[in-house]
């Protein structure tokens, strides 16, 4: 009896470790992915903001500095409050902003600190639907991924 008990005990310990050295050949997420995963929140926060009509939320996912290079229709924007004074100008009702979706997005790190994403936007509203494409560059910062550029078109 106790040779089969002590073979059961045995046989539970060689499961465990087993089980141990497979779990941790799992793999573990690199700092790039998770970087990559950072990045694309920053962008899924701002979707999601600016489909709930916010265009302050919205605004969170850019760099707060006079530094901030906002391109659109050949024109360009400088600094954070100016883009977000622009932004409630150019859609201060639900029904200017619509419903925003962002597609296609392919995010390339430049560094650990450094990134760029190209995509397509496109909203939906009631009497038309406006989209285009955009390339921008996010920086790293002690709180998080920041746009720093933003260039975005229109398909006409």
């Amino acid at each position: 009896m106790k040779i089969i008990g002590n073979m059961k005990l045995f046989v539970a310990l060689i499961f465990i470790f087993t089980s141990c050295e497979i779990l941790s050949a799992q793999p573990k997420d690199n700092p790039d992915s998770m970087n990559v995963r950072f990045i694309l929140q920053v962008l899924s926060n701002q979707q999601k903001a600016w489909n709930d009509g916010s265009i302050a939320g919205y605004m969170e996912g850019y760099w707060k500095s006079d530094s901030l290079l906002f391109t659109s229709g050949g024109n360009i924007q400088t600094g954070w409050k100016a883009t977000f004074e622009k932004y409630k100008k150019s859609y201060g009702s639900k029904e200017k902003m619509g419903v925003l979706n962002f597609s296609n997005l392919n995010v390339k790190l430049l560094s650990s600190e450094s990134a760029w994403i190209f995509g397509n936007w496109e909203l939906k509203r009631e009497k038309d639907n406006p989209k285009g494409v955009f390339t921008l560059i996010l920086k790293k910062f002690s709180d998080g991924w920041k746009i720093v550029h933003d260039h975005t078109s229109s398909k006409k």
